[in-house]
């Protein structure tokens, strides 16, 4: 039998470690399609192949299944109408770096005269001046294959860039006729294409962070993107309980700090940093808002991270005495070593100091429950209580807009995923089916607001937790509001005459009853009104999907 290029292709994916294809196929597929087929017949390992009927919610399965395993996977999509539609969530990936094959097929480029020339209508219209030109912004590498001989060799390239601190998405064009070419055997060297490592900072940058922790009084350390290694929250767990500094995991993306531990200091740094003297931020695009809070003159700054300048983002002013190029890990390891035996002077005053105030916030995060589980209606600290009761050390929960660990502790390094900060809605609910394809024996949790569960195309997401047996829990924090825009309107205008309507107009979102969509796909489905009732509408969720079955809570929450 003679050899595909695209059966080329699906063997240099399976020798880089890629096992999930997650494609929403079209007429460019067929070569891959036959790929697929005589990969059957001989028994050769491909990636699995999982169709997933919109091109969104594929890239957020892969992004959430690399996001649990560290390992990239590859999604294709229909020529550039598909790539088109995968935008949205290849943003996200792309602000949150997370490594990925992004793959489309290319209408072909022969009118005839080729095996894969064009054979429907549609193949005039899908072709492009450049298709890649859409979303190049937001890869850092892309390329249309120009030979079919060329498969294996590409693959390789693609793949070392996207796995290249700081890790990302590239993007890869399959035109039909070139997948469908005839080909010899191929060689490839990528056990010689060694990626390099992720860096580290240097020692005398290490010795002066360590010396301006010695000296502060009032330090203060923002992270935002730490946690991305589950050993990231391990050592600052202790670096921060040896010498007593505190923690705001501020808009973050992954799980810092135990919310227990007594530096954990909310998710706020406002009242914390307008008092300090040192400044320390791990991997935070925007470690506070200017507009609204800043460090005191005077105040040292530290920027930490793999690309401490976040060099693709247009513009960006934060300040910055000591910029470091390098993982937290081996910040946060070297900062260790380094303040060993080191005179530190106002630990014990600041550790007192710290510890009451860790009292008070909890206190206050008590009281605030409290109120709320005796109110008529349903508010988001109760919400989050609640899911206190279902949550367990195992638990993985998926984040797009209301979980907060203050109402909800989290112990376990590693078990919480928020959305990246290009805030593309609909990411959640995709992520979570990844998540829990790569770890199917956790309970996976995706909290959403109402219109991030609507962005998120909950049919095809429904449809796939059905299809392929991916029980996860949806909690929908339902205010039939675009939260966002009224906070933004009443935050630029609140004297205006849009206040007069307490900031609703264009964010009004009036929502169905989402229970009854989960309901059309055998999915458990419950309504939620009052605060008294949703504990056990939890639990009945809860068992539902520890017997196999995806299900759903619409928790209503006026505004």
């Amino acid at each position: 039998m003679t050899r595909l290029a695209a059966e080329e292709y699906l063997d240099a994916l399976s020798a880089h470690g890629i096992e999930h294809l997650f494609v929403n196929p079209g007429t460019d597929f067929a070569p891959i399609v036959e790929a697929y087929a005589r990969a059957a017949r001989t028994n050769r390992p491909v990636p699995r192949p999982m169709v997933v009927p919109h091109e969104n919610a594929a890239v957020g399965m892969a992004h959430g299944y690399t996001m649990v395993t560290g390992r990239a996977q590859a999604v294709m999509l229909h020529t550039n109408v598909g790539t088109a539609n995968s935008i949205n969530m290849l943003i996200d990936a792309s602000r949150d770096r997370i490594p990925m094959l992004l793959t489309s097929g290319r209408t072909p480029f022969t009118e005839s005269g080729a095996e894969g020339s064009r054979s429907a209508h549609i193949h005039w219209a899908q072709e492009m001046y450049d298709q890649a030109g859409m979303l190049r912004e937001m890869v850092k590498w892309d390329y249309e294959m120009k030979r079919g001989d060329q498969a294996g060799h590409v693959v390789d390239r693609a793949m070392e860039m996207a796995n290249a601190s700081p890790r990302g998405p590239v993007y890869l064009s399959l035109p039909r006729e070139v997948l469908g070419e005839t080909v010899g055997p191929a060689g490839s060297n990528r056990a010689h294409r060694a990626v390099p490592r992720a860096p580290e900072a240097a020692a005398r940058d290490i010795d002066l962070l360590a010396e301006w922790i010695a000296a502060a009084k009032n330090p203060v350390i923002i992270t935002g993107m730490l946690g991305r290694d589950p050993r990231d929250s391990v050592v600052l767990g202790r670096l921060a309980a040896k010498y007593a500094l505190p923690v705001i995991p501020y808009n973050t993306r992954y799980f810092a700090l135990p919310a227990r531990h007594p530096m954990f200091q909310g998710s706020a740094p406002g009242p914390l940093l307008k008092n300090a003297d040192l400044v320390i931020v791990f991997e935070a695009d925007v470690p506070w808002l200017p507009s609204k809070e800043a460090p005191p003159d005077g105040a040292k700054v530290v920027q930490i991270g793999e690309d401490p300048l976040h060099a693709r983002l247009p513009m960006r002013g934060f300040p910055s005495d000591l910029t470091i190029a390098a993982t937290s890990l081996s910040v946060l390891e070297a900062l260790e070593s380094a303040l060993e035996g080191r005179p530190v002077p106002h630990v014990a005053a600041r550790l007192a100091r710290l510890t009451a105030r860790s009292e008070a916030l909890h206190a206050g995060w008590a009281e605030e429950v409290a109120r709320a589980g005796r109110a008529n209606t349903i508010s988001l600290p109760w919400l989050n209580h609640c899911l206190r009761g279902i949550v367990d050390a195992e638990t993985l929960v998926i984040s797009e807009y209301s979980f907060r660990q203050e109402y909800c502790p989290l112990e376990t390094p590693g078990s919480l995923f928020a959305l990246s900060s290009a805030g593309g809605l609909g990411w959640g609910f995709p992520a979570s089916l990844g998540a829990k394809l790569a770890a199917p024996g956790k309970l996976v949790l995706s909290v959403l607001g109402d219109g991030a569960y609507m962005f998120a195309n909950p049919t095809a997401c429904h449809y796939v937790s059905q299809m392929q047996k991916l029980p996860v829990l949806t909690v929908i924090y339902n205010n039939a509001l675009y939260g966002a825009v009224r906070r933004a309107t009443l935050d630029m205008y609140g004297r205006g005459m849009a206040a007069e309507g307490d900031g609703r107009l264009l964010a009004d979102l009036p929502a169905p009853a989402f229970e009854k969509i989960v309901a059309a796909h055998d999915g458990h489905g419950e309504r939620v009104d009052r605060p008294g009732d949703l504990p056990g509408a939890l639990e009945r969720a809860v068992a539902a999907v520890r017997s196999g079955q995806q299900a759903l809570v619409n928790v209503i929450c006026p505004p």
